[in-house]
């Protein structure tokens, strides 16, 4: 919980460094607004990054970085490359884990948006395997594996600095804010996929290799990254350091190795943090990046005629089912800090089980139709609204003030190997082998390993922010 005006830690001086102002709606002078934006268009900017490379594993990569040959062999190297960045981030997260628990919030966010920024930049420059054969994917491996590294020490530096300048009881809906950069930033990377491919009449089944979506247009969304970086430094250059940190640093509470703090003093919490994340990871990629593949290739309409939903279409309909995502993350937060952490999400948790179990009643091919499939995916993604929001308050509060950033990001990202990273590739492969429906088994069990880690985990709502291990 946030500290009392005398829980302050003055200076030398004798000025306070770190309560919370007499002014509600500011933190040591910065108005809450500012924190709002700053912990959400960081991680809109992300995402954004993040997600016009995961539509582009599906539409173009395959098509332009690798050899001509098998699709699905093609679609699963794709994926594998978009896997990368999973395995990097942990490697971020220890990285800007370091330097976020000794240097400070602030400063730490500014450098894993440049470094994500960078790297999303440059994969619109790179060339294609037609230009310079196998370097081509090597290059986009290598710029994916960065973006990952940027993206590991992105998530924890905004949900501590959302949960870090927070009002009493108010944890939850503070950090559901960073939340929010999901879905917004899905809505920007897709909305412009979607005005591309429309504007250049490019149709992913008909469209030749010199059309002017694969020579050039795939290409924009990477470049236009570049301003909207530029944007989230300037917002982010503005704040100043969380008052809990400030307290940490005032009281001399910093160690000099966050990560090995980590394991030794708060193993416990990584573990259960992880495998509570688990199940959102899942649940989102395959919501958002295999259902892509498997609604453009494998739907049939309700005569049981063979037909796939065309690119644009599918795309229209995933940017409707999102915004249930945007919508119940709100909601999460509001549940969260009203019912406990704990509850809300094992309540969730269990419907998440649930609609795994129903995947073959809404996307067996025999019997799926466009209005199932876009309900299927308004239904997945209101879930992963109600389980994503929690989740900035959540992990954090489960580690004490000189390992936070370094622990709640370990566990993240650990997470985004488990469930996020092989979730596309497993996903095509078991629906190509054994049918849709192994798909919802996959991610209920996926699901049933959160349900059991939140049943062991202890309530966190009201845990003291301030606690150090």
């Amino acid at each position: 919980m946030t500290s009392t005006s005398a829980d302050r830690v003055p200076n030398p001086d004798g000025s306070n460094i770190a309560g919370p102002d007499t002014d509600l709606d500011a933190v040591d002078g910065v108005p809450r607004s500012r924190i709002v934006v700053a912990s959400m268009v960081g991680t809109s900017i992300e995402f954004f990054d993040f997600y016009i490379y995961a539509t582009a594993a599906v539409l173009v990569f395959p098509r332009l970085f690798f050899p001509a040959g098998n699709d699905t062999t093609a679609l699963l190297a794709s994926f594998a490359t978009f896997g990368l960045a999973f395995v990097a981030r942990p490697i971020g997260s220890v990285l800007f884990g370091h330097f976020g628990d000794r240097i400070g919030r602030k400063a730490t966010l500014v450098g894993s948006l440049l470094t994500m920024g960078v790297a999303t930049f440059l994969i619109g420059l790179l060339p294609t395997y037609d230009s310079v054969g196998i370097i081509a994917p090597m290059l986009l491996a290598l710029m994916r594996f960065t973006q990952g590294v940027g993206l590991g020490g992105e998530w924890s530096g905004a949900a501590l600095l959302a949960t870090e300048t927070a009002k009493e009881g108010k944890r939850a809906w503070a950090a559901m804010w960073p939340q929010l950069g999901a879905p917004i930033g899905f809505l920007m990377a897709n909305g412009i996929f979607l005005i591309l491919t429309l504007s250049l009449d490019y149709d992913s089944k008909t469209s030749g290799a010199d059309h002017a979506f694969l020579t050039w247009g795939w290409r924009v969304p990477f470049l236009l990254s570049a301003i909207m970086v530029i944007i989230g430094l300037y917002v982010r250059l503005k704040l100043e350091e969380t008052p809990v940190f400030k307290r940490a640093v005032a009281n001399g509470q910093r160690v000099k190795t966050p990560v090995a703090e980590v394991f030794k003093t708060s193993w416990r919490p990584l573990i259960l943090g992880t495998f509570v994340m688990l199940a959102t990871y899942t649940l989102f990629y395959v919501m958002t990046t295999w259902v892509v593949s498997y609604g453009t290739g494998k739907v049939v309409d309700h005569s049981g005629v063979a037909v796939t939903i065309a690119y644009t279409d599918f795309l229209g309909l995933q940017l409707i089912s999102v915004l249930f995502f945007a919508a119940f993350v709100p909601v999460s937060g509001w549940l969260a800090d009203r019912f406990g952490r704990r509850i809300t999400l094992i309540v969730i948790t269990t419907a998440i089980i649930l609609f795994g179990l129903s995947f073959k009643w809404f996307a067996a091919p025999e019997s799926a139709t466009e209005s199932r499939m876009l309900l299927f995916m308004c239904v997945g993604l209101a879930l992963m609204g109600l389980t994503f929001g929690p989740m900035s308050a959540v992990l954090p509060e489960l580690f004490p003030t000189n390992v936070r950033y370094t622990g709640s990001g370990i566990s993240y990202n650990t997470a985004s190997i488990l469930g996020a990273a092989v979730a596309p590739f497993i996903a095509t492969w078991l629906v190509n082998s054994y049918g849709v429906a192994w798909v919802g088994v996959y991610l209920a069990v996926a699901a049933a390993l959160t349900l059991f880690a939140l049943v062991v985990m202890k309530e966190t709502r009201g845990r003291d922010l301030d606690t150090v291990s």
